[in-house]
């Protein structure tokens, strides 16, 4: 009888990880291409290996890091990331939601 509970442990398990899996690429994803990584996180948790094969079709934001650096890696050299962060900036001064009127 103890065979079958522990049968039934490791798929539970490689379950689990593929659950969990799904969750982090999902997020990565999304995260990556603009949009945060809490839609990519709820997709991967709900929608399990479904979630991150959606995230790969959708279109990238146009200043996100997927655009300016790619689907992995930091951007390059450090010269490159100050660029890319300075790119990603707001513009000093500008009308925010603090802004007097």
């Amino acid at each position: 009888m103890t065979t079958i509970f522990a049968l039934l442990g490791v798929k539970a398990l490689y379950l689990l990880y593929s659950w969990l899996l799904a969750a982090i690429l999902g997020s990565y994803l999304s995260g990556r291409k603009g949009y945060g990584e809490r839609p990519g996180l709820a997709s991967g948790l709900l929608l399990n290996l479904i979630g991150p094969l959606i995230w790969l079709f959708v279109p990238a934001r146009q200043d996100s890091l997927w655009k300016k650096v790619g689907p992995w890696g930091r951007g390059g050299s450090k010269k490159r990331r100050e660029q890319i962060k300075q790119e990603s900036a707001p513009a000093a001064g500008g009308a925010g939601p603090d802004a007097a009127p």
